[in-house]
């Protein structure tokens, strides 16, 4: 059995995709070569769950290639930091020359080369390069995932949620990261041909008052300047500060949603189950730690 190479494999708190396509497929019966940046603790957890690790970097061309050798799916994603475009020219090249069939990249709702943050009009260069790369590209335009309000949630004060949204009937389209993970598992695992090369995943629509309420918290609208200096701290990465400033900023101007703000049909019909509920994701995971 080939295995199916899965970028991203540690996880970490932007959704941690990687890490649940490794264990889906595992749990298929699936042989998966898991590419992680640090052998540490987190590869060897994958290595016991039945995975095949290797340790490289996504932008090294001398990291890639070995990793790619002898698969033909493959699942990509980048987190959000510097290098996303240097890591997509180098996978794509990389997979066109062991003739890679399908590559499943986790894109953004919104990626177009006019959007309205900096970081989803690289994602759209991204997805041009998989595209021009003829490896069977189909790009995940996932919507903003629970786990980037969970970590914001658990870094505040145990009573508000604090973002420069505005008011709190601000609506955004969200995704619960499990289910981003679902439909590539479904997609890698699929039958071969053509398939759609984009697809849009947004689980639930609601207001940013309703999203609070689902972590036990009250929304409460912050001064733009402050959110930056908070997020500078919270994150310690300027390109994760500079796409979450402007995301919030562009929602922040939308207020009352937009014609792309939709449940999207693809996560039961490809990930097998209906879209997983803000509120369902709060119960399951742990409680924070209070001081």
């Amino acid at each position: 059995m080939r295995p199916i190479l899965v970028t991203g494999a540690a996880g970490g708190r932007q959704g941690s995709t990687g890490r649940h396509v490794t264990r889906m497929l595992l749990e298929r019966g699936q042989a998966v070569r898991a590419f992680v940046r640090t052998d540490d603790a987190r590869a060897a957890e994958l290595r016991a769950m039945g995975a095949e690790v290797v340790v490289g970097d996504l932008r090294e061309i001398a990291s890639v290639i070995p990793a790619v050798r002898g698969v033909r799916r493959a699942f990509f994603t980048y987190p959000v930091t510097d290098g996303m475009l240097d890591a997509t020219a180098v996978f794509a090249a990389a997979a066109r020359q062991e003739g890679l069939e399908r590559v499943v990249d986790v894109s953004q709702l919104a990626a177009d080369p006019a959007a309205g943050t900096p970081h989803m009009r690289r994602h759209w260069v991204s997805e041009q390069v998989f595209d021009r790369a003829g490896v069977g590209a189909v790009h995940l335009r996932a919507a903003v995932f629970f786990e980037n309000l969970a970590v914001l949630a658990d870094a505040g004060d145990g009573r508000t949620l604090e973002m420069p949204l505005g008011s709190a009937e601000t609506v955004l389209p969200l995704v619960a990261g499990a289910d981003v993970a679902r439909v590539a598992t479904g997609l890698l695992t699929g039958p071969d041909g053509e398939v759609d090369p984009v697809c849009r995943l947004t689980g639930e629509v609601m207001t940013i008052g309703e999203a609070a309420r689902a972590f036990g918290l009250v929304y409460a609208d912050q001064d733009p300047r402050r959110w930056r200096h908070r997020a500078t701290a919270l994150y310690g990465d300027a390109v994760t500060v500079e796409h979450l400033s402007h995301l919030w900023e562009l929602f922040r101007a939308i207020g009352g949603g937009h014609a792309l703000y939709q449940v999207t049909e693809a996560i039961e019909r490809v990930g097998g189950r209906p879209p997983r509920t803000l509120r369902d994701f709060t119960a399951a995971r742990p409680r924070p730690v209070t001081r």
